[in-house]
């Protein structure tokens, strides 16, 4: 087997935060996949795995939330600005991260961390973003005011300035390089910020009238052009809740077992993926671990897993 961006070396970053959540429980996300069993998987496929622990998370019941429009976002920040730190040191040291969430405002870090690496190289990074939802908000735009709802709008270099600057510079990803995978939730004043970022949206009834094999052969060509290649970050309320079940924001009509291990199939295919993260794993919402072992078997697949 090929391995991914040519490194056997994978080191494990758990981000413990609900911070950006509407409910509690998706803290325990990266323990859930540890357990789950993420790490053996990996090195049953050749990688040489090393487990970095967690990025330390303060309690929401410890902290004011503060502006009601983007809750908890100092503390936020400051997680993710460690997580950028590792990130970015740990492709430094030619591994290849892997983040587990927490939340899917971590991607704010995660993405910053690869980015700097890049651009510091002069280069750029494309981005593949799997998702039911957008979370292309604001603060001005936000209903909830849920900063998981808001991480692509920052990398994008829309929002609060300080989510937006983070790491000094913005926008991480150009519009032209981001492509966005089975949306089918979005908020009505979130429509108009998506119809004007300039990034390649595909829906569920994109992926239904064409098929996954299409949808992700033009993501990978799209967010491949111009780049040192691609960042992955999967939110597994993306997948249909028969399947991932353990998620606080589940949409009927997802994406099925067989199409989110395709993507991640293809993905390993392309040998041009640089980082992973996969987030919005809730365990006090599974059953019996099951969303935990998907996202182990989505991961492995992502790393080179095949059936011949």
């Amino acid at each position: 087997m090929s391995f991914v961006s040519g490194s056997t070396r994978v080191r494990v970053v758990g981000v413990p935060m609900d911070l950006g959540a509407g409910r509690r429980g998706v803290d325990m996300g990266p323990s859930a996949i540890r357990i789950a069993g993420v790490g053996d998987r990996l090195r049953d496929l050749g990688y040489t795995v090393t487990d970095d622990g967690d990025v330390a998370v303060p309690a929401p019941e410890a902290r004011d939330p503060g502006d009601p429009r983007a809750k908890y976002l100092g503390e936020i920040y400051h997680v993710c600005n460690r997580l950028r730190l590792r990130v970015r040191r740990t492709l430094e040291q030619g591994e290849v991260p892997l983040v587990l969430g927490g939340d899917h405002s971590i991607a704010m870090g995660t993405v910053a961390g690869v980015a700097e690496h890049h651009r510091e190289h002069g280069g750029a990074v494309g981005l593949i973003w799997v998702d039911a939802h957008a979370d292309m908000n604001t603060p001005e735009s936000s209903p909830s005011g849920n900063v998981h709802g808001m991480p692509l709008a920052a990398i994008l270099g829309l929002g609060h300035e300080t989510l937006v600057q983070m790491g000094g510079f913005s926008p991480k990803v150009a519009p032209r390089h981001v492509a966005v995978i089975g949306l089918r939730s979005i908020d009505a004043a979130e429509k108009q910020i998506v119809r004007g970022s300039g990034v390649r949206v595909y829906t569920m009834r994109d992926i239904d009238e064409r098929g996954m094999r299409a949808i992700l052969r033009e993501a990978i060509e799209l967010v491949s052009d111009g780049t040192e290649g691609f960042h992955l970050s999967f939110d597994l309320d993306a997948m249909d809740p028969q399947d991932v079940p353990g998620t606080g924001t589940s949409v009927r009509g997802g994406i099925s077992w067989r199409e989110g291990n395709l993507i991640m199939e293809m993905v390993a295919d392309s040998g041009r993926m640089t980082s992973c993260e996969v987030t919005e794993l809730n365990p006090v919402l599974d059953v019996r671990n099951q969303s935990g072992e998907v996202a182990v078997d989505l991961i492995c697949s992502a790393f080179g897993k095949s059936i011949l």
